[in-house]
């Protein structure tokens, strides 16, 4: 089964179902080395005139370190399935281990990005602006209860340049 390009805006299912209930994968590589990591806060829209995802990830993520140094990303979107290996790649590091060899997960590449062939779709992205949280700008002081460590995210805007669905 392979995938086929789409258009972002034919996904017809909520960003909000997709990220926060659905959970997706945010995968990429540098110097060698690949990792993908679960994420279930971050939103899907438009800034600056061009489609986005934003990723929110916390610094001692491992996939963090590769996100900093690569230019590309996927983000790949699973339907709902695979909760179990989404759960085990969102706690286990890839420091420690082959999260797809542990989950039994397929690595893949669309244009040359590295992605998960079992995801139902699966978004190319090219990161054009990171941000880091500063908890001075929180209005709402019960966020910081989320950050009981100070392990403020860092934010990751990354343009979608092409979208594939699977066949």
């Amino acid at each position: 089964m392979g995938f086929k390009q789409t258009d972002i805006r034919g996904i017809d299912v909520s960003a909000v179902k997709l990220i926060n209930d659905d959970w997706a994968l945010v995968t990429s590589s540098f110097g060698g080395k690949t990792n993908t990591m679960t994420v279930s806060w971050g939103g899907l829209g438009e800034l600056w005139g061009r489609d986005m995802a934003f990723l929110f990830i916390r610094p001692q993520r491992y996939t963090r370190e590769l996100l900093d140094e690569s230019e590309w990303l996927s983000v790949s979107f699973f339907g709902g399935d695979y909760k179990k290996e989404l759960m085990f790649c969102g706690r286990t590091s890839g420091r420690d281990v082959d999260k797809f060899a542990e989950t039994g997960l397929s690595l893949t590449e669309l244009d040359g990005v590295p992605c998960v062939e079992q995801a139902q779709v699966n978004l190319i992205c090219k990161k054009i602006a990171v941000q880091d949280i500063d908890p001075k700008g929180f209005l709402d002081e019960t966020i910081q209860k989320e950050y009981p460590a100070d392990d403020y995210h860092r934010v990751y805007v990354a343009q979608i340049i092409k979208t594939y669905v699977k066949e």
